[in-house]
């Protein structure tokens, strides 16, 4: 039987590929503002605070017992533990930590989590070449810039056929940042971008699951290999991003070219990045900062009746498990979510441990929460009502949340966030000197001053 084998497709897509290729390959180091400099630190800090912080975790242990059956040599630091991997296997396992707990940034406009995947390759081969501080904050920028254009491009009719963006653009930005690393001009540039363009992971069925965070890790590990073979000659589709059945036209039925491309070298998408105060799916933040409200004003567990939730669609269909069952579920359910912010004030990784989870006075709590979808309310907001025994009803409107754009954590809570994850691992004082590390990372001649100050 003959297929109908014909697509609406665009035949006459830009030059994406050519064009993120030369971007990445020529554009000048720190060639950017004041403000772009300062985002790339704390994106490092954030990014490496959650992979030590997750490091001991059993998904980190059961991964590194993998990558150690191959027996790797010991190219590179697995953050926040003694033992040193191959590069590709670093890459995976801080892909992996640094995503584990769900605390990690976010490009609020594609709901990338960039430097999981960017940072995780980037600095696992800038450790073994030795590079400075300098050019690993370049490929960062610049990673990160192509990712979250090429998400910009698909998202979000991508996103909604049930890709995990993080994982699926990210191998994207993690080629691009090991291509700067490595010195390829335009045309390796290009191959390295093709070869990660038929490598997409991540699938939203696993969010809740170990394989939710092996997506960033597995995304950083085939960005790194793309680029590696790029430098040894092998080759690509020089049009793999945007052809017909390229990387955007395949896993997309939007493809926004000019988002590839505006103000390309003028603004950039790092600028963008936002960071959690709460372990958890970011659409669930503006309820847990409602909460935390509620409890603020006086609010007590015992005295509430019902706590009315009105969200976006897209908040109940990412997060609507309403009895999770360990910490993991946990993270997807603004069930849970609500009430750890009014039971504890906050929601950090302890309020996610599985006892916490299934603690009884928190699940009797959360089952007083009546969630209803409301798409007049934005995907950044929440509505919530807290109903008391006594009749009184106390409300609160969460437009945007803590961690947002408009309402950003400052460097001092980045660098305390920092602290109560890297120092049950590390200790206060070296945890500490990591800290300053990250911040003056730009400036550090050989990266492996850092990385030596990461394990145990």
């Amino acid at each position: 039987m003959a297929r109908n084998t014909s697509v609406a497709a665009d035949t006459n897509a830009p030059p994406v590929t050519r064009t993120l290729a030369r971007f990445v390959a020529t554009h000048p180091s720190r060639g950017w503002s004041e403000a772009v400099e300062h985002e790339a630190h704390r994106t490092f800090l954030n990014w490496t605070g959650c992979a030590v912080g997750a490091a001991t975790h059993e998904a980190m242990r059961a991964a590194l017992a993998a990558v150690q059956m191959l027996e790797p040599a010991a190219q590179a630091t697995v953050l926040g533990r003694s033992e040193r991997v191959d590069m590709a296997g670093a890459a995976l396992l801080n892909g992996i930590s640094s995503h584990t707990f769900d605390f990690d940034d976010t490009h609020l406009k594609t709901i990338i989590h960039p430097a999981g995947p960017v940072a995780s390759a980037a600095l696992a081969l800038a450790e073994h070449l030795g590079a400075s501080g300098r050019t690993l904050v370049d490929a960062l920028v610049l990673g990160i810039d192509v990712a979250c254009r090429m998400g910009n491009v698909i998202y979000p009719e991508h996103y909604d056929r049930g890709w995990h963006i993080t994982g699926s653009t990210g191998m994207l930005g993690a080629a691009a940042a090991c291509a700067r690393l490595l010195g390829l001009d335009e045309q390796k540039t290009a191959m390295a971008l093709g070869i990660a363009a038929s490598q997409p992971v991540g699938l939203r069925e696993q969010f809740g699951t170990m394989t939710k965070p092996f997506h960033p890790g597995a995304a950083a590990r085939a960005g790194l290999l793309s680029a590696l073979l790029a430098k040894n000659g092998f080759t690509a589709s020089a049009r793999a991003l945007e052809a017909p059945r390229g990387f955007a036209q395949v896993v997309s039925t939007r493809c926004a070219w000019n988002e590839a491309s505006d103000e390309l070298g003028q603004r950039f998408e790092i600028s963008f990045n936002t960071y959690k105060p709460f372990a958890c799916g970011i659409v669930i933040h503006p309820s847990i900062d409602a909460c935390v409200q509620l409890r603020a004003q006086g609010v007590q567990a015992g005295d509430v009746e019902r706590i009315e939730l009105k969200v976006h669609s897209l908040v109940l269909e990412l997060t609507g498990k309403k009895e999770p069952a360990d910490g993991l579920q946990g993270k997807f359910s603004v069930y849970h979510g609500c009430a750890a912010g009014l039971i504890f004030g906050r929601a950090g990784e302890p309020e996610y441990a599985d006892d916490i989870v299934n603690r009884p006075d928190v699940v009797a709590l959360r089952r007083k929460v009546v969630a209803t979808v409301d798409d007049g309310i934005d995907e950044a907001a929440a509505d919530v009502t807290a109903v008391l025994r006594d009749g009184r009803r106390v409300h609160i409107f969460v437009e945007h949340a803590i961690g947002s754009l408009e309402r950003p954590m400052s460097d001092a809570a980045l660098e305390a966030k920092f602290t109560a994850q890297a120092a049950p691992v590390l200790g206060a004082g070296r945890s500490a000197e990591l800290i300053a590390a990250c911040r003056r990372l730009g400036a550090i001649g050989n990266v492996r001053e850092l990385t030596t100050l990461s394990r145990p």
